[in-house]
């Protein structure tokens, strides 16, 4: 006889978050062109942004680091424990502070410590929470993610980021067409090449960002140790734990560093990892798991690769973990330090 596993209830809550993203995403971005115009002027102004972020929040901040530099804006992101413990100066710079929930114990003590500036703008998901209080904010639509790990959040938060993005110039239809047509990919052959690994190891180059969005989301899921390295720190020494017990999930955009990450998954499979590729490039594939999307960049390529990588992470996870999604020593809002 054969029973039917029952999916466990914390990814139930994740797959009806993961199924509204997309139109929350568009819808935030429709209506933040207000305040995203304020933000946008106020980089005029500075030319200088600090992105400051806890968990999900930082990897977004970090994968839309590399956006503002492109517009010659010198951007930097902290994870806000880092801001509040060794603060960069904040005087002169735009501030854009990072929390889904509006209320992380960080992002309270903070603007207690600091007041914020007048450059300051919060980038949330529940317009009446203590960020969108004490800031100016962008709001995304749908209200706080009840899931415990981040994927609609994320999404919804790249959404904002892409209504900036275009206040300041930037052409957005690429990444709208993305959102308003995802391209489906199959993950099956992705498990199956992770089916015996101990641990995974994600990395990136301009898209590194979301190669720590999907490690967080990997760790917090299946309580294994997955984590991040960019292409070139994963080049400089920590290759020797590559081996076929490692899994290695690479992203690759259509930009000026999609040679290194063909480089880096070359070398990564002739030392029997596992490889996982997620490719919005028009490189030549490499041996591995491939899913190849559409050429794109920048916010584009994030919008098609990150629900698939979304649901690979779900996938592994739930191989591992009987109460996947369900956190057993952590909390959706982390109000202490």
């Amino acid at each position: 006889m054969t029973t039917e596993r029952i999916r466990p209830a914390g990814l139930e809550a994740i797959d009806r978050e993961m199924a509204r993203q997309h139109a929350d995403a568009i819808t935030s971005y429709q209506s933040a062109g207000p305040m995203a115009a304020r933000a946008a002027a106020s980089l005029e102004k500075t030319g200088r942004l600090l992105l400051i972020g806890m968990g999900g929040s930082h990897a977004v901040n970090r994968a839309v680091e590399p956006l503002y530099r492109a517009l010659g804006i010198d951007a930097i992101a902290l994870p806000l424990s880092e801001q509040l413990g060794q603060p960069l100066p904040i005087a002169g710079r735009t501030i854009f502070v990072t929390s889904q929930s509006g209320e992380s114990a960080e992002v309270v003590r903070w603007f207690n410590e600091t007041g914020g500036t007048e450059d300051t703008f919060g980038l949330t998901l529940e317009a009446g929470a203590f960020l969108a209080r004490t800031a100016p904010s962008l709001v995304g639509s749908g209200g706080s993610e009840l899931a415990f790990a981040a994927t609609r959040s994320l999404t919804v938060t790249f959404a904002l980021h892409l209504a900036i993005l275009a206040a300041l110039g930037e052409d957005p239809a690429a990444a709208l067409s993305v959102l308003e047509a995802p391209e489906d990919h199959d993950i099956a052959a992705a498990l199956a090449a992770l089916e015996n690994v101990a641990t995974v190891v994600t990395s990136g180059r301009r898209l590194q960002g979301v190669a720590e969005a999907l490690a967080l989301g990997l760790t917090e899921l299946s309580r294994r140790p997955c984590f991040s390295l960019e292409g070139g720190q994963l080049r400089h020494g920590p290759m020797e734990m590559l081996g076929p017990e490692i899994g290695v999930v690479l992203f690759r955009g259509q930009d000026e560093t999609a040679g290194l990450v063909t480089a880096m998954a070359m070398s990564a499979v002739e030392t029997g990892a596992p490889v996982i590729l997620f490719d919005a490039s028009t490189e030549a594939p490499v041996a591995g798991a491939t899913i190849r999307f559409a050429p794109a960049t920048g916010l584009a390529a994030i919008f098609a690769m990150l629900p698939v990588a979304q649901r690979l992470m779900i996938g592994f996870a739930d191989t591992r973990v009987e109460n996947a999604g369900t956190p057993v020593r952590s909390t959706k809002i982390t109000r202490s330090e």
